[in-house]
C-alpha cells in the first residue's frame, strides 16, 4: 500500500509542469522609462520623499517644515517639491527662495531655528523608489562609507575639529560661521532593460533604479541661480542687522548613470557592506563564547567538588541515627517547593517575559523568510507590535498557571496585572 501511494505521488509530481511565483511584500520592482515610452507598467516620474530630521546630539526630532525648507510636513514620509524624470539630467533645478530680514521677529525666529539645526547637526532622510538616498564619502583609512542620511548644514567652530561636518570641504573654514547646504547633487544609477526579459517593452529607454546618492553643497546664489559657483553661503553667527536681508535659494542637480552589472535584487548590498555596525563582529562573538565557557567550567568544577564531598560524607555514615542528618546544600533542598513571598508579581513578570520572547521569535522568523525586507518600511515594527498583541493570551496563560501553582486565589487581580502592569 505504501509503495502504491509513493508511486502515485511521484506520478503527480512528474506530471506537473506549471509553476507559480510570488513577490514578497515590499519587494516588487518598479520599471521606469523615458518620457514618451511610459505605460501602465513603466512610468517616467520619479518621486522623492522626505522624512523627519533628527540628530545624535539631541533627543527631539523635527518635522521637515520646522526648518523652513518650503515643503510639506515630514513627520511621516511625504512627497517633496523636487521634480525628477527618468533619464532626464538636470543641471541646476530651482526649488524655492527664502528671504530673511533683520528686525522682523518672525524672520529672525526662523533663521535662529535654522542655525540651531545646523549647530546640532540635524540630518535629512530622503527616499527614492522605496530606498534611502545615501551620502557616500571617504574615511581616513580610504574606505568608502555610505550613510542613509546627510546633514542640513554645518557650523564651523573655533578651534575647528576634524569631526565637524564642515571638514568635508576646505571652503567651509570661516570660524563661527554657519554653512547651509542649499544645493544637492543627485546621482541616480539604474540597471538598463537591455538584454532583460522585464525590459523587452522599452529596452535601452528604461530600467530599474539601483542606487541614489547625494552630495550636499553650500552655494551663494545671486538673483539668478547658478550651480557652478564655488563660493559657499555663509550665515553669520550674529543676528542680522536691522534692514539687512539674507536671500537663500534652494537648488538641485540630477545625473543618471547606467550600471547593468548590479542587479535590482542586490541593490542594498553597497549600503550594508559600507556600514561598520552591520558587519559581523567575529572577534567579539568569539571573546564572549570563551568567557561563557570559562565561567561555566568554573561553576561546574565547584559543583562537582561540593557534590563529591557530600557523597563521600554520606558514604562514611555508619550509624542509623546520623543517617538522618543533612549537610551543606541538602539543608535547603526542599525550599524550592515553597511559594515565593511576591508570587503575584513573579507570575505577572514571567508571563510578560514569555510574551516578549515569543514575539521576538515570530519577528525573527518572518525576517529570515524575507517578509521584513528593508524595502518594506515599518514592517519590522508593525510585525513586532502585531505579534505582541496576538500573544497576549500566551502571557495570560503562563501567568495564570504559575500563579495557580503558587496557591494563589486572587485570579482577577492576576488577569488585570498581566494586561496592565507591563503592556509593552
Amino acid at each position: 500500500m505504501a509503495k502504491i501511494i509513493l508511486l502515485w505521488l511521484l506520478f503527480v509530481i512528474c506530471s506537473i509542469h506549471r509553476t507559480s511565483t510570488f513577490y514578497l511584500p515590499g519587494l516588487a520592482p518598479v520599471n521606469y522609462c523615458k518620457r514618451g515610452e511610459t505605460s501602465e507598467t513603466c512610468k517616467s516620474e520619479i518621486k522623492l520623499y522626505v522624512n523627519r530630521l533628527n540628530t545624535e546630539k539631541y533627543v527631539i526630532p523635527y518635522e521637515y517644515s520646522h526648518f523652513d525648507f518650503k515643503v510639506v510636513f515630514g513627520e511621516r514620509i511625504r512627497p517633496s517639491p523636487y521634480k525628477l524624470e527618468f533619464m532626464h539630467d538636470v543641471k541646476c533645478g530651482f526649488v524655492c527662495q527664502k528671504i530673511y530680514e533683520g528686525g522682523d521677529k518672525d524672520s529672525e525666529k526662523k533663521l535662529e531655528f535654522l542655525k540651531k539645526g545646523m549647530a546640532f547637526n540635524y540630518q535629512h532622510h530622503w527616499i527614492v523608489d522605496n530606498m534611502p538616498v545615501t551620502w557616500c564619502y571617504q574615511l581616513e583609512d580610504e574606505r568608502q562609507y555610505c550613510s542613509t542620511r546627510f546633514p542640513m548644514g554645518c557650523f564651523s567652530r573655533d578651534p575647528r575639529s576634524p569631526m565637524d561636518t564642515c571638514s568635508i570641504n576646505g571652503a567651509y573654514n570661516k570660524a563661527k560661521t554657519y554653512y547651509l547646504f542649499n544645493h544637492v547633487d543627485l546621482t541616480i544609477t539604474y540597471h538598463s532593460g537591455v538584454k532583460e526579459e522585464w525590459g523587452s517593452a522599452f529596452k535601452e529607454n528604461g530600467g530599474r533604479i539601483i542606487s541614489v546618492k547625494v552630495v550636499p553643497r553650500s552655494i551663494k546664489h545671486g538673483n539668478t541661480p547658478d550651480c557652478e559657483l564655488k563660493a559657499p553661503l555663509e550665515i553669520p553667527h550674529e543676528a542680522l542687522a536691522t534692514g539687512r536681508q539674507l536671500l537663500i535659494t534652494y537648488t538641485y542637480s540630477v545625473t543618471f548613470t547606467e550600471n547593468s552589472t548590479i542587479k535590482w535584487s542586490s541593490r542594498w548590498d553597497y549600503i550594508l557592506e559600507s556600514m561598520p555596525h552591520t558587519n559581523i563582529q567575529w572577534f567579539s562573538i568569539f571573546n564572549s563564547l570563551i568567557i561563557v565557557l570559562f565561567l561555566s567550567g568554573m561553576v561546574a568544577m565547584i559543583l562537582l567538588r561540593t557534590l563529591h564531598k557530600d557523597i563521600a560524607r554520606y558514604n562514611q555514615i555508619e550509624s542509623g541515627e546520623d543517617a538522618h542528618e543533612e549537610f551543606g546544600w541538602k539543608l535547603v533542598h526542599g525550599d524550592v517547593f515553597r511559594p515565593p513571598r511576591k508570587g503575584m508579581l513573579l507570575s505577572v513578570l514571567l508571563g510578560s517575559g514569555v510574551q516578549v520572547f515569543y514575539m521576538t521569535l515570530v519577528t525573527l522568523a518572518f525576517a529570515c523568510l524575507g517578509f521584513l525586507s528593508p524595502a518594506n518600511r515599518g514592517a519590522l515594527m508593525t510585525c513586532a507590535m502585531v505579534s505582541y498583541v496576538c500573544l497576549g493570551a500566551t502571557a495570560g496563560c503562563v501567568s495564570a498557571r504559575i500563579y495557580k501553582s503558587f496557591g494563589g486565589e486572587k485570579w482577577k487581580s492576576n488577569v488585570l496585572l498581566t494586561s496592565m502592569l507591563s503592556p509593552g
